[in-house]
């Protein structure tokens, strides 16, 4: 795939987020945060460690995703939402996400913090 920078899941964070989001659907993804696509290896990593999972989306047809505040915002640089892609359907692709969340928007949970470690994928 293109690389990418971003943040991984803590598998803690994962765990205890997992435990209390169940996955709608088969493929369960629950892996990154990504700030920017397509960048080069010299690309810096994101310099926050922490986020706050604070919304949920899920088009009731293959795609869920947790939405994630960093550093006081949603927004990512590009315009889109940070988010965890949750869980797949069959036939469904991570990357639908983001069009997911900007078509249907997303429903507000009681926050949940979360560590957040700065990736370049693939690593």
């Amino acid at each position: 795939g293109m690389p990418y920078v971003g943040w991984k899941l803590p598998d803690a964070d994962r765990n205890r987020l997992l435990a209390r989001f169940a996955p709608a659907y088969p493929t369960v993804r629950a892996h990154h945060v990504t700030l920017a696509f397509g960048v080069g290896r010299g690309h810096p990593l994101p310099k926050e460690t922490a986020g706050r999972v604070v919304g949920i989306a899920d088009d009731g047809a293959g795609v869920q995703a947790l939405v994630v505040e960093i550093a006081g915002t949603t927004r990512r640089p590009d315009g889109s939402t940070y988010h965890v892609t949750w869980s797949l359907g069959a036939g469904r692709a991570a990357k639908e996400s983001n069009a997911v969340i900007a078509a249907r928007g997303w429903t507000p949970v009681d926050p949940a913090d979360i560590r957040l470690e700065p990736r370049f994928f693939p690593s």
